[in-house]
């Protein structure tokens, strides 16, 4: 509709906007009073700034954990920590700084900065962002704290069976593991959720793809990994956790079942991670850079092209930990060769920023500092992840310290030290003063010494022997004075974090109004003046360094002069623009602050904290109020005002509602449909891998004429989901009970389908407990079941929202939704059913 408007034109600036509407953005985009308005906020400047503290916090207390196990190493044969206390402090400080700390911190950032690189009043789901976080902080709280009680994880952050099944781990220790979790999931997927459809539209008119900053590029690869990433952690902690509850054995040999099952699913999730970890900070470093040499990124499409290539090289890079588990020589030969290959797109990056350095004039401020010692750290981590993807050097190194150093320098080195450098960068941006140039130094050198103290000495005493994962080692090996000096080298960093958290103390004030500024000078639209409603308008953009290329440009868009400069409806709103060439779509209206998101992430913590301690029906029930929770928020959300079309500025007029794909609610809906499917596409997988390794003991499925009953019920849910819309617009003013029925009938029919298929299996006398067979089959039913169950409750809510008179045919985006929903959940219920009956014993 608006693809031929011309963003070329000039825009007035002759005068200010009138001073009402700005009282009038105040107004509408304003925190809640009182006390519990600091939890009921959903605006990116809050609940940003709460998730990079919660997240910050994490990695202190994981540092924590680390310091007790270098002082536990420290000398030989140790009493410091008993054997099962190291035990749990070694697999909580792996699972901390991984899951609850290093994913979150980046996501984090996006939360914050994205909206304000984008010139965007807010992401376009603040209360998904909102329910995230609290999802996070309160079930990482309580996750933490199981140490306390101990029955904190004792298995390794990896959680490797058959040490984790219930024969060697008979506790909920592993349980809090398993499901303790599942909020981390939740969170990382929903804040994915909003990454993607917030950087692909919800950028100001005039950044195309070709403008976009490197962060968003970044983050927008990093969630696209989230989401194809994640589902294999989320399948493989749900088949643990029903092989340790209803003893279904995925992993038990001795019925069909493999361990390595565990490490295929894991890995294809855990090294991955890696880089989903070091590509937001690369973006960091890719902003950050440009800033401290006073120059233009140099090789901007290249960098993009390595963002891309490293988001999808390190998917064929799984394996790479598994090298010494008898792999068959082919395999081993490709991930070998993809281990080499990810390190290319890294380095062009690497080159990029040395390039960018070169050609400028660097203005050595704590950032600069930062930035330097993370790229001498990254590299020399690289330098070592090349010699462990030679699979002859990975056999000998494979269980020893020289990977625990390896390890550390990539993190730290890719992560740790471009977050400390955002920390100094950013937060001029958010408080009424900057941190301390003076002790920001102190603070760098104290964490490079020490780095290089703790962890450089551990490549050699993995070549020494010494293996990673032991408690205590026996003297007389030559390893005693590497470690004291990695102990030493620990809490060297341990110092300086210290003095950052000090100098935050001292200098940090949040503002959203009246901050520090842009005090080193940057050219991206984060550095313009900002409130709660992010800009005063939406800017026009017609370069990538628009601060730096038009002297006047942060005035004209403080003084109202560009897109959207007041409330069109009268609500919180911001501006949709098309994925590619970022042209005005239509206005999004967008909701308020509300409690629910609050209430629906402490049940839902409370669903799987109390699942873990077997209070099955107390969970069920925190499960079932966290669903109405989330009902409550959303029924809020599909508004439709009562003006069709507004004036954004300079005579552009565009819709305040849409429905169908230019939606950004279907965009998220697409997004959700791509994460399921990767869960269902990783239990084809597990399917097809047990039966590689037990199928001549399976049994073939009796029932086959049971299958075109199935289909044919599917295939029914299939047409009445996709009929759904246009019955919506297109028979009057019976539009939405025609469209109801269709999606009531669907949902109905469906249910049908899955009941002949699980009673089929049922009555030929397969049982999930038997066999590697059975547990994967009813598996693959059980997630059917939950993706139906979603449905039918979908199906609820039309049904309510019907009978209150708030689904009409210009109001349509709920029922194109759920009967997209529905037609993904028949989809898969095909190719399940016609899975394991015809393939491969039927």
């Amino acid at each position: 509709m608006s693809d031929d408007i011309d963003l070329s034109q000039r825009f007035p600036t002759k005068d200010d906007r009138p001073q009402g509407e700005l009282e009038e953005l105040k107004r509408v985009w304003a925190k809640p009073k009182g006390w519990f308005g600091w939890f009921t906020v959903v605006n990116n400047n809050y609940i940003g700034l709460y998730y990079v503290g919660a997240a910050f916090l994490f990695f202190i207390l994981a540092g924590i954990l680390a310091l007790l196990m270098r002082t536990q190493l420290a000398l030989p044969t140790s009493g410091f920590l008993p054997q099962e206390t190291y035990n749990q402090v070694f697999t909580m400080h792996g699972t901390v700084m991984m899951f609850l700390f290093a994913v979150p911190a980046v996501e984090a950032l996006g939360v914050m900065l994205l909206p304000q690189m984008l010139a965007a009043r807010d992401l376009p789901f603040p209360r998904l962002s909102a329910y995230a976080f609290w999802a996070y902080l309160v079930g990482g709280l309580a996750f933490f704290c199981s140490i306390f009680f101990g029955l904190a994880p004792s298995g390794g952050w990896f959680m490797y069976p058959p040490l984790t099944s219930k024969a060697f781990s008979p506790g909920i220790n592993a349980d809090f593991w398993l499901l303790g979790i599942g909020f981390i999931e939740i969170s990382a997927i929903a804040g994915a959720i909003e990454i993607v459809v917030g950087v692909l539209k919800t950028r100001p008119p005039g950044m195309t793809l070709a403008r976009m900053p490197i962060f968003a590029w970044a983050m927008l690869a990093f969630a696209v990994m989230i989401i194809i990433g994640f589902p294999a952690i989320i399948l493989g902690t749900l088949l643990l956790e029903l092989e340790r509850a209803l003893n279904w054995p995925f992993f038990d040999p001795t019925r069909g079942g493999d361990p390595l099952l565990w490490q295929h699913l894991f890995w294809f999730f855990g090294h991955p991670e890696v880089y989903i970890i070091f590509l937001p900070a690369a973006g960091l470093m890719s902003m950050m850079i440009p800033t401290i040499a006073r120059t233009p990124l140099v090789g901007y499409r290249a960098v993009v092209l390595a963002l891309v290539a490293t988001a999808f090289i390190s998917f064929g890079v799984w394996a790479h930990h598994m090298f010494t588990t008898g792999l068959p020589t082919l395999s081993v030969s490709f991930f070998s060769a993809a281990s080499m290959a990810v390190s290319v797109p890294a380095g062009i990056q690497v080159f990029a920023w040395i390039a960018t350095l070169a050609a400028g004039r660097i203005r050595w401020s704590t950032p600069a500092l930062f930035c330097v010692g993370s790229v001498i750290i990254f590299v020399m981590g690289g330098l070592t992840g090349v010699m462990v993807a030679m699979v002859p050097f990975d056999w000998q190194a494979h269980d020893s310290y020289f990977i625990v150093a390896h390890l550390h320098y990539v993190l730290i080195g890719g992560m740790v030290f471009p977050l400390f450098a955002a920390f100094y960068y950013w937060i001029p941006m958010m408080s009424r003063r900057r941190l301390s140039e003076r002790l920001g130094r102190g603070v760098f050198w104290l964490m490079f010494t020490g780095m290089h103290v703790a962890f450089l000495p551990m490549h050699l005493t993995g070549l020494m022997g010494m293996p990673r994962r032991v408690y205590t080692y026996l003297p007389g090996r030559g390893w005693e004075l590497p470690n004291m000096i990695s102990t030493v080298g620990a809490f060297l960093i341990a110092l300086g974090v210290l003095v950052f958290i000090i100098d935050l103390i001292r200098s940090f004030r949040f503002t959203v109004d009246d901050d520090a500024g842009n005090v080193f000078e940057a050219g991206t639209l984060e550095w313009l003046p900002t409130d709660l409603y992010s800009t005063r308008s939406i800017p026009l953009v017609r370069s990538r360094y628009p601060l730096w290329d038009d002297p006047d440009f942060a005035r004209n868009v403080d003084a109202g002069r560009y897109f959207l400069p007041n409330t069109a409806t009268g609500r919180r709103e911001t501006l949709i623009t098309s994925p590619v060439e970022a042209r005005p779509q239509y206005i999004q209206t967008m909701p308020g602050p509300s409690p629910w998101p609050l209430f629906a992430a402490v049940f839902t913590a409370g669903f799987f904290l109390l699942l873990t301690v077997q209070a099955y029906w107390t969970g069920v029930i925190s499960g079932v109020l966290a669903v109405i929770c989330v009902l409550r928020w959303l029924w809020e959300t599909d508004w439709r005002p009562e003006i069709p079309s507004v004036d954004i500025g300079a005579g552009i007029k565009v819709p305040t509602y849409v429905t169908g794909p230019m939606g950004h609610g279907w965009w998220a809906m697409t997004v959700l449909l791509t994460v399921a499917g990767m869960v269902f596409l990783m239990a084809v997988f597990s399917y097809v891998f047990l039966w590689s390794g037990s199928g001549e003991g399976w049994t073939a499925p009796a029932g086959l004429p049971w299958l075109a009953g199935i289909e044919g019920a599917y295939a029914a849910t299939l047409g009445l989901a996709l009929a759904a819309p246009p019955l919506l617009r297109r028979t009057g003013r019976a539009g939405p009970g025609m469209a109801f029925l269709a999606i009531g009938l669907a949902a109905l029919i469906a249910l049908a389908g899955w009941t002949a298929d699980f009673g089929s299996w049922w009555i030929e006398g397969l049982r999930p407990h038997a066999s590697s067979q059975g547990a994967i089959i009813f598996a693959l039913l059980s997630w059917q079941g939950v993706m139906l169950a979603t449905g039918i409750m979908m199906a609820g809510y039309l049904a309510a929202r019907t009978l209150c008179g708030l689904v009409r045919a210009n109001r349509g985006s709920t029922v194109d939704l759920i009967s997209l929903f529905l037609a993904y959940v028949a989809v898969q219920g095909m190719i399940a059913a016609a899975l394991t009956r015809l393939f491969p014993g039927g």
